[in-house]
């Protein structure tokens, strides 16, 4: 089940007035035409962001999501026309052939369990073509993250137009492991609503990742830093090898 953060209409709607810079999402795009793609999946697409930045340079664009709520305002975007929008995740997939499969933001470290890990390194490899490319970013554990999801350290505050003034913060509420779990909290100055929402991600290390990316199929191209957070994320790029 998605988070409430992508899934509660309400949430959905302001997602990116909240998170208004994604400048991470150049390093993909550069990517894409660096290899040549004209074909990308974005699995766990979310709003749409993304998709509908690399249909606007012309390529042809399949963006994924479980959210539906969160696929409402991917739909309502300017380009938004040029993908093609599914619901659903890396498992349940239509039959394709892509250049390029493309996983942003924390999108790969929410299936906690090896096994939706390996399912869905399976479905995306099936959704390549011969040769083609998985990109995507993880966290990297060493440095942890997680000790900076307070409230003191990322409250905002957002005017927000046609919905007000919105506070926004979030707070850890465990770790276990490689497991971090954490509550996003948005308050709505208009009418005092506040809504929470509970999530979960899987800080997985370097040596693991790559060595599930082989038994999935892959071949390792490269592991690099991204660039909008230096020294905290790795960036995987690999092939499928058969």
């Amino acid at each position: 089940m998605p988070d409430a953060i992508f899934e509660n209409p309400r949430l959905a709607r302001i997602y990116d007035a909240l998170d208004p810079d994604r400048s991470d999402l150049e390093i993909y795009a550069a990517m894409a035409a660096d290899f040549g793609a004209h074909s990308v999946l974005d699995v766990g697409c979310g709003t749409g962001t993304f998709a509908c930045m690399l249909a606007g340079h012309g390529l042809q664009v399949i963006g994924v999501d479980p959210a539906a709520a969160s696929l409402d305002v991917a739909r309502a975007k300017p380009g938004a026309e040029a993908v093609r929008w599914v619901h659903g995740d890396a498992t349940t997939l239509p039959r394709l052939q892509v250049d390029l499969v493309t996983m942003t933001a924390n999108v790969a470290q929410v299936f906690l369990t090896d096994a939706d890990w390996a399912a869905s390194l399976s479905g995306m490899h099936a959704a390549l073509r011969p040769g083609g490319r998985l990109v995507f970013e993880t966290r990297d554990p060493a440095q942890q993250a997680w000790l900076g999801w307070t409230r003191e350290r990322s409250f905002s505050r957002t005017d927000i137009p046609g919905v007000g003034v919105v506070q926004s913060w979030h707070e850890l509420t465990g770790v276990s492991g490689e497991l971090v779990s954490f509550r996003s909290h948005v308050a709505f100055e208009a009418d005092g609503t506040v809504i929470t929402s509970d999530s979960t991600l899987r800080f997985r290390d370097r040596d693991a990742i790559c060595e599930s990316l082989a038994e999935a199929g892959y071949e390792l191209d490269a592991v690099v830093g991204a660039p909008d957070r230096p020294g905290c994320e790795f960036v995987f790029v690999c092939q499928r090898s058969s």
